[in-house]
């Protein structure tokens, strides 16, 4: 046996256990993409819920949103603060969203579910007035698809069974 035949037997025998190992890291590559994947997504249904929540936990803070739907500007101070930190955390979840779903971590089946609840918010004229004085706290990339959506004029269906001016103050 020669050198040459040596060597040929060397690299033969690094292929033979490489091609496994690298099938093995692929697979294990695959697995913590997807539980990265389920955990993002997790993360953002708790917080989604969360915020949810607040609204069905208080009639007053209810109230508030529902009259900020219809007009931000004729909300007092302290609950444009209320209604403002509500919204704003409501779009800094769907910004996350937004981003999981550029980066592969979000389907396209419930980015679609995230954008028609969006939609049906910013279809609000309070919405929009908010939007107005805070679309600046967002990213380029997701204050120009906000204002995609708003561009379509949608109207909102979410609260199209409400009387939205029998609202009181609570």
């Amino acid at each position: 046996m020669n050198w040459e035949m040596l060597a040929a037997i060397g690299q033969l025998a690094a292929v033979v256990i490489g091609i496994p190992s690298l099938v093995y890291l692929a697979t294990q590559m695959r697995e913590q993409t997807k539980e990265r994947r389920n955990a993002a997504i997790s993360s953002l249904a708790s917080s989604w819920d969360e915020l949810m929540k607040s609204l069905n936990d208080s009639a007053e803070f209810a109230s508030i949103y529902l009259r900020g739907l219809q007009s931000f500007s004729e909300l007092d101070s302290v609950s444009k603060v209320r209604f403002s930190v509500y919204l704003g955390r409501s779009l800094r979840n769907l910004e996350g969203m937004y981003f999981h779903r550029q980066d592969g971590m979000l389907g396209d089946s419930l980015w679609a579910e995230m954008e028609r609840i969006l939609s049906d918010v910013l279809a609000n004229p309070g919405t929009r007035q908010w939007w107005e004085t805070r679309r600046h706290w967002y990213t380029d990339e997701f204050a120009a698809m906000v204002d995609q959506i708003m561009a379509r004029g949608a109207q909102s269906k979410a609260y199209a069974a409400y009387d939205l001016r029998d609202v009181a103050k609570v």
